[in-house]
């Protein structure tokens, strides 16, 4: 492997973020933002392989994905009454 330690940084810089933007969301709603991060964690996942390994994805990874992106989208975004 020809990569230096230093490719950690952006993984490491996106961890800490996350937990610590978590600490600032309402506790009833970190569920719904844990739901959210797993969809962005599976679609970063696989652009990482294609950029950082120069491993394109198949359209199987890719459809994956998008699914992924679109179920955190429905838990996020979807219209809740009063009892959440």
């Amino acid at each position: 492997m020809d990569k230096t330690i230093w490719w950690l940084s952006p993984g490491i810089l996106a961890l800490v973020s996350f937990a610590s933007l978590l600490t600032l969301a309402p506790s009833e709603n970190t569920g719904r933002a844990y739901a959210a991060y797993g969809g962005v964690y599976i679609m970063a996942s696989l652009l990482w392989l294609w950029i950082a390994e120069a491993y394109k994805p198949d359209k199987w990874a890719l459809t994956g994905g998008a699914l992924a992106i679109i179920a955190a989208a429905i838990i996020l975004f979807a219209p809740r009454g009063p009892a959440g």
